[in-house]
């Protein structure tokens, strides 16, 4: 548009008159942004129907009113980022893979005041590199931000980017930062990172560091903000200040020893410590606990997880416990307490020169068992699709189910395997794959697996009404009977000494027991196939028949039901068609003689008529 043009507009519309420098910035080849349509390019100007012809990315050719676009539509500068996306692509692509601090200081010019909210940063950086690639990139990009002192970061996500008018260093926004914050949380979190910066500039700003501790010292002692686990990790710090400062740490309170043994549950506190923390937490319970430090510390071995499994074993070591270590590992391996991390500990170090003397003896058939134990468990108490660590590394070391069975006979590696097979925390081709390895040690193995593969393909033909309570059985005892199970072992485990403990003993039977029906009716319900009996017919004996035999002896007759494999029902005389009598009738015709055995007594009964089942 031209200067009469957009003088024209304002004329028949005066209250467009403060938007002249839009309107005039409206010319054919300038970019855009219309908060509908998107990111477009003006094309060219209708004079006679005062019409912009518009192409936006969806929308080719698009005609609308430059009076209704000033509320709608942003015009781009040349040194936008959509525009030299445009204009010239690899410059900003060379910004998206090697300036990606750059590329964010831009586009803050870009927006008044140099200030611009994630989500107005988010939505370009959609356009310019893509909206899924962005999301990575902004992650990454968010981390160098952090560190760049020509950038003020929000604390929050609702905060502003903001381009500084002076750069100040990361240790003066840090500490700013701090001052602004009322959050304890926070200023335990700022005050970590100022203790992370170059030791030499910390010398410089010991009197800032100073104001720090007392507000952190103050924060750790009255603060009702933080968890046990942030008030612990916060009086650390506090303590690696003071120290940097050259400040007796004993005038604090409460010292790292208070807090510690004023806690409950030590699991769940380790539970919340940053895994760098936790080795410290170890040697800070030795000294809050004096009397029980060690027995704590095999408890959090037992139940640790992932880097704090090797921490605890490192500390036990330190302290002189291998023997203890050994032996307490070869015990959980005994009552089936040896959990999944620790197991992943054990399989993972087996060839570690380090920890050769704890675990070499564990590297045997019955280490395997438990593993499969642990996995089955795992897969029974997740109630989502999450992977199993354990499940993983069996399935991705190929040395490690030989190395386990290195000793094993062949009547223990068949055990196993069908173990395997039963196993719950596999897919069935993973199933498939880990087998293959049994068999290359032990080729009878694969009498197992034909064995299985041809009871899975014969199917089992049953009713929907058994198929629904065989669905009903499985829920139950996987949500009740299983979980109420594994309660009662655990409350039993804490009565003591397990070889005396008959509670114990009890809920370890049941336990067997409850497996290895759920195992049943999973195995069952997956080759389950629902029949209405409709299929039926008189011709000859099959499922949903009523099959009168005739004892011609003594003319006395006799009438058997055929029905599913969970249709059962002796007193009414209705039979499974897998029961032996089931079988012997099955394609039997009327005339036909079928022998029926009665304890020690062979009978010979006559097919007298066949009739269709009815519901």
């Amino acid at each position: 548009m031209n200067e009469a043009a957009v003088l024209e507009i304002i004329s028949k519309k005066p209250e467009l008159k403060a938007a002249k420098a839009k309107l005039e910035s409206m010319q054919p080849g300038n970019y855009c942004i219309h908060q509908s349509w998107g990111f477009g390019q003006i094309k060219d100007y209708d004079e006679a129907e005062n019409k912009l012809i518009i192409d936006f990315d969806e929308k080719e050719g698009h005609r609308m009113d430059p009076g209704f676009c000033v509320g709608t539509m942003q015009v781009l500068p040349p040194e936008h980022l959509l525009v030299r996306k445009e204009l010239d692509p690899g410059a900003v692509d060379e910004l998206i893979s090697n300036q990606q601090a750059e590329l964010i200081v831009e586009l803050l010019q870009q927006y008044p005041n140099n200030a611009a909210s994630t989500a107005e940063i988010e939505s370009v950086l959609a356009r310019v590199i893509g909206p899924i690639k962005y999301k990575k990139w902004w992650t990454a990009t968010k981390k160098l931000l952090a560190q760049d002192p020509r950038v003020s970061v929000p604390a929050r996500k609702t905060g502003m980017y903001v381009l500084r008018d002076e750069p100040i260093s990361l240790e003066e926004e840090l500490i700013e930062d701090f001052n602004a914050t009322q959050s304890a949380k926070r200023r335990v979190a700022l005050a970590e990172q100022l203790l992370e910066t170059e030791p030499d500039k910390l010398k410089d700003i010991s009197e800032q560091l100073g104001i720090i501790l007392h507000i952190l010292a103050t924060a750790v002692r009255e603060s009702n903000q933080l968890t046990p686990a942030e008030k612990l990790k916060g009086a650390w710090i506090r303590n690696d200040i003071a120290r940097l400062l050259e400040i007796d740490v004993e005038e604090f309170s409460p010292s790292v020893v208070q807090i510690l043994s004023d806690i409950d549950g030590l699991d769940n506190l380790i539970d919340e410590l940053p895994t760098n923390l936790q080795s410290r937490a170890l040697k800070a319970i030795k000294a809050s606990h004096p009397s029980d430090w060690k027995e704590i510390s095999f408890s959090l071995l037992k139940n640790s997880s992932g880097k704090f499994t090797t921490d605890c074993v490192n500390f036990l070591l330190e302290n002189g416990f291998a023997d203890e270590i050994k032996e307490t590992l070869a015990r959980w391996q005994t009552e089936q307490n040896l959990r999944e991390s620790v197991l992943l500990w054990i399989v993972k170090n087996r060839s570690s020169k380090k920890y050769a003397d704890l675990v070499h003896d564990m590297i045997q058939p019955r280490l395997l068992n438990s593993i499969f134990f642990a996995i089955d468990y795992e897969a029974l108490q997740s109630s989502t699709s999450r992977r199993i660590p354990l499940a993983d590394i069996l399935s991705e070391d190929k040395e490690l189910i030989p190395d386990l069975l290195g000793t094993a006979d062949s009547e223990t590696a068949r055990d196993l395997a069908n173990n395997l097979l039963l196993n719950q925390g596999f897919e069935e081709l993973t199933k498939k794959s880990l087998l293959a390895r049994f068999i290359k040690l032990f080729p009878t193995v694969q009498t197992l697996l034909e064995s299985d593969e041809t009871q899975t393909s014969q199917g089992l033909m049953v009713s929907r009404e058994s198929y629904e309570k065989a669905v009903a059985e499985l829920e139950d005892l996987v949500q009740k009977q299983i979980p109420d199970n594994s309660k009662a072992i655990a409350e039993a485990r804490e009565l003591g000494d397990l070889k005396e403990n008959s509670e114990y003993k009890m809920a370890k039977q049941d336990q067997q027991v409850l497996l290895a029906r759920r195992n049943l009716l999973e195995a069952d319900l997956q080759r389950a196939q629902i029949t209405d009996f409709s299929t039926a017919t008189t011709e000859m004996a099959g499922i949903g028949t009523v099959v009168t035999l005739l004892d011609e002896s003594d003319e006395k007759e006799v009438t058997y039901t055929i029905l599913g494999a969970w249709d059962s029902d002796p007193d009414n005389q209705i039979i499974s068609y897998q029961t032996p009598l089931g079988k012997s009738l099955l394609g039997k015709r009327v005339g036909d003689e079928v022998a029926i055995k009665i304890e020690d007594t062979e009978n010979k009964l006559k097919v007298s008529n066949i009739a269709l089942y009815k519901a």
